[in-house]
């Protein structure tokens, strides 16, 4: 007989496992099928892999999913690390924590991410949500949808991610699991000072009153994590022609260690109350907070000695030269600077929501509204510490293209005593910034189940959303002062020259230069902040839709799937400040536009067991503009003799949303108990791309030319992907996953706007694939994950005009698990094992590149489950 699918609400008491496991999973329907999966007594990795495997069979469109059965027991310390292993998809790293996700050859602002169905607000300032912002404890799960459906809100071009908190009502009992974890960072034992072991407490509870109608969760983490990373940034090259050695001369570089602590800490609350099978009514609450603190040790050398129109550093011996660049050598008679930074992030994450369910006359109506902000306060500063016994001294220094940097300084830059006795503000001016987003939304869907022929059931659905952005900065200076140069200490980081550093520069920054100097209270922010950098965005979103699922016959095959058609309709507007003629003017335009976003999925079983089966997915999809680059805020040079055309440099509030017609096509073979065979294909055709031109315009009604972000020629993106899972008797077994992504899309290298300078598009990964290898016995679980991507493009979400490619990687993970008893197992793992480093190169220019480590994480762990 055919297999049929599964309700969704009975899932959540399926999916087992300490261990991760990136098996593809879809949502969907029949309580047949979940009875019979609920005999087969089968514990631990096992059990999820195969229970997975039954979700993604049983499917009507192409997802993937990580779910855990038991409540806090997903490995990863967040979501984000988790998402990184599945097939197609990979994450971007910031302070050595999974963040970002790139998915099927596409960035971050194409992926769309939901908590529990709602979109929620972001404390980037696009769109892109930072996954690390999502612990273990308060996530049971996450769907990663691969193929669009008209039920699903708009927003990801490349995937969807939907992110489930746990439901108390589908635990048959109390629930309660609380973790602790020491935590140690091999880099801080290489930097003086530095945090070496850090704590990580996590816990969550579940329980259920008045006769299993009411439910309850309550979940927790908090997390002090040290802020460790040593990187080297090179500064370029000088391209002239007054270069004394026959290559391009580097400018210079900087060597920045940060040391600090990010405290990350979460609460969820969930009640749920179901009176009769007809209604059912749920409130949640999510808050999530990380404090950044760090202080950056910070060598920088010029090694141009600018002479005669060029650079004309005096190497002793002839200087390493690799591709026409200098990229090593040992040059006398340099200045080694020491600067001292300070970076304070404060990150707030909030969302609540509430839903009712009824059931009427075979029709089930939802309502659901929702809440959601996100708030991100930052501070940058930096004084100058400058030798002078000696001043300068010899520097050997290598930067070989995609390797290590290090350099070498013959002075004593450790020593306080070589220091002068003046500090003050250096790469300034000092900032301070505060970002704001809010989004509100309300929903009612309709869905009543049919008989008629192939069409089984109908949905209605309308979403309506309000959503308001803004960024607002302020900075300023401050001068230079005397100090006792005893304050000071040396600062060893292994494999770096020593620095000099204020014990804590915020502490000695206030002491030195006043209490207020790092306050932005009642400062008054410059013309380039009021510009260039304080913007505000505003949304208001409706959008309705129709689908049906289906299920019959295509000749002597089974078929089941949906067809939909989402009608999205939104009206933007941006606000800023525009200079026009040295004169700062508020202004806001936008535009409103209608899209139809039409979709089909189907599943073809090939044989009577559904052991084989071909998916197809055909959609169109949008991806909303960047909400930064739509600030109205522009820059405006009028010819008073009105001879030459205005030139307009800024934000574009009139960008259409990016669009794309997609299709998928899969063959999937599942084989025995846990085994899984899957090669996909996708193809995505994108228009209306965003990208930085300058072109042609107008302004005031005349001809004018303009630098920003623009609606241009797209593209198209296409792969690959395969997936390979067994489950062996012995207590093993091995996943495997590889994506191949192309395209032609073209992103602009020229960071001026001024020329088009090709480069492939944000995301674009040749190859993408990891390995997980697993084995259980007697309560004992271990996993083994390896994954690794080719070099791709990546677009850092605060500068929208700063393209990089992010090289070559491979993270790999080792999770180790005993129970003790009943109650306590342990645990240990180590993350990033072979130490990966990260290197970004700028765009247009190979031997420019930035590198840095994070080190190994290794933890040791202790689970009570009552």
């Amino acid at each position: 007989m055919p297999k049929t699918p599964f309700t969704p609400t009975r899932l959540c008491l399926l999916l087992q496992a300490l261990v991760l496991l990136p098996a593809g999973a879809q949502t969907s329907a029949s309580d047949d099928a979940a009875k019979t999966l609920e005999t087969v007594v089968v514990s631990g990795i096992r059990a999820s892999v195969r229970k997975a495997l039954d979700i993604k069979e049983a499917s009507n469109s192409l997802v993937e999913v990580i779910a855990s059965e038991d409540i806090g027991k997903l490995p990863d310390t967040t979501i984000a690390e988790s998402l990184a292993r599945l097939p197609s998809l990979s994450a971007g790293v910031d302070r050595g924590n999974a963040s970002q996700i790139v998915a099927r050859g596409l960035g971050p602002r194409f992926v769309g991410a939901t908590l529990n169905g709602r979109e929620f607000a972001s404390s980037e300032p696009d769109r892109a949500v930072r996954f690390e912002m999502f612990p273990a404890e308060s996530v049971s799960g996450a769907t990663v949808y691969k193929t669009q459906q008209a039920d699903i809100a708009e927003g990801g071009i490349a995937t969807t991610i939907d992110l489930q908190t746990v439901s108390p009502l589908n635990y048959k009992n109390r629930e309660l699991s609380l973790k602790a974890d020491a935590n140690h960072y091999q880099l801080g034992s290489k930097i003086d000072g530095a945090k070496t072991w850090a704590p990580r407490l996590g816990g969550i509870y579940v329980d259920q009153f008045a006769n299993r109608t009411l439910g309850v969760a309550l979940a927790f983490s908090y997390y002090d994590q040290p802020v460790l990373q040593d990187g080297v940034q090179n500064w370029g090259f000088d391209s002239g022609n007054g270069n004394k050695n026959a290559a391009m001369e580097s400018w210079g570089f900087q060597n920045a260690v940060k040391n600090g602590i990010n405290q990350r800490s979460s609460v969820l609350g969930k009640v749920e109350y179901k009176p009769s099978a007809e209604f059912s009514l749920t409130g949640d609450v999510y808050a999530a907070r990380s404090n950044i603190r760090e202080q950056q040790y910070i060598h920088t050398a010029d090694t141009c000695q600018w002479a005669n129109n060029g650079c004309a550093a005096a190497y002793t011996g002839t200087p390493t030269v690799s591709g026409g660049y200098v990229t090593g050598g040992t040059l006398p008679n340099v200045a080694l600077k020491t600067i001292n930074g300070l970076w304070k992030q404060d990150m707030k994450d909030f969302a609540t929501g509430l839903n009712a369910k009824w059931k009427l006359d075979g029709w089930q109506l939802d309502a659901d509204l929702a809440h959601s902000t996100a708030d991100r306060d930052t501070l940058w500063t930096a004084v100058e510490l400058d030798m002078n016994q000696p001043a300068t001294g010899t520097l050997t220094w290598s930067f070989p293209k995609d390797g290590w940097s290090t350099y070498a300084f013959s002075a004593d830059s450790g020593n306080p005593a070589n220091f002068n006795n003046w500090t003050g503000q250096t790469w300034g001016p000092t900032t301070a910034g505060t970002l704001h987003d809010k989004l509100d939304s309300q929903q009612l869907t309709a869905t009543r189940k049919l008989n008629w022929g192939d069409l089984t059931q109908l949905k209605f659905g309308l979403r309506v959303t309000q959503r308001e952005k803004h960024y607002e900065q302020t900075s300023w200076d401050y001068n230079w002062v005397q100090f006792n140069t005893s304050d000071l200490r040396r600062v060893s980081v292994a494999g770096r020259p020593d620095f000099v550093a204020f014990p804590n520069v915020e502490d000695a920054i206030t002491r030195l230069f006043g209490a207020a100097t790092l306050s932005a209270a009642g400062r008054t922010p410059t013309t380039s902040d009021l510009v260039t950098k304080d913007w505000r965005a505003q949304e208001r979103g409706a959008a309705a839709y129709v689908q049906g699922d289906l299920n019959g016959r295509l000749g002597s095959l089974n078929y089941r799937g949906n067809v939909g058609l989402r009608m999205v309709h939104t009206r933007q507007t941006g606000y800023g400040n525009s200079l026009i003629n040295n004169v700062v003017t508020p202004t806001q335009d936008g535009i409103a536009y209608t899209r139809a976003l039409p979709s089909m999925n189907l599943v073809l079983s090939l044989d009577e067991n559904d052991e084989n089966q071909i998916r197809f997915g055909l959609a169109r999809a949008m991806s909303r503009a960047p909400l930064d680059v739509m600030t109205s805020a522009q820059t405006v040079t009028i010819d008073p003799n009105g001879v030459n055309p205005a030139v307009v440099s800024g934000g574009n509030p009139r960008l259409k949303p990016m669009m794309a017609d997609q299709l998928d096509l899969a063959w999937q073979h599942y084989f025995g108990k846990g085994n899984f065979f899957s090669a996909g294909l996708f193809y995505k055709q994108v228009s209306d791309y965003i990208g930085l031109a300058s072109v042609a315009c107008s302004y005031a009604g005349k001809a004018a030319y303009c630098t920003q972000q623009v609606n241009r020629d797209g593209g198209n993106v296409h792969g690959l992907e395969l997936v390979y899972q067994q489950s062996f008797a012995n207590g093993l077994g091995l996943m495997a996953n590889y994506t191949y992504s192309a395209g032609n899309i073209q992103e602009n290298g020229d960071q001026s706007g001024k020329t088009f300078a090709p480069i492939t598009a944000n995301g674009l990964m040749r190859g993408n694939g990891g390995v997980t290898a697993w084995y259980e016995h007697n309560g004992f679980e271990a996993r083994v994950s390896a994954n690794r991507h080719t070099a791709y493009n990546r677009a850092p979400t605060w500068d929208s005009t700063l393209i990089q490619q992010n090289g070559a990687e491979t993270w790999v993970s080792v999770n180790l698990s005993q129970k003790l008893g009943e109650h306590v197992s342990v645990r240990f793992g180590i993350e990033n094992a072979t130490n990966q480093k990260v290197v970004y190169t700028y765009s247009n220019d190979p031997y420019r590149q930035e590198n840095f480590q994070f080190g190994r994480r290794f933890n040791i762990g202790l689970t009570y489950k009552l």
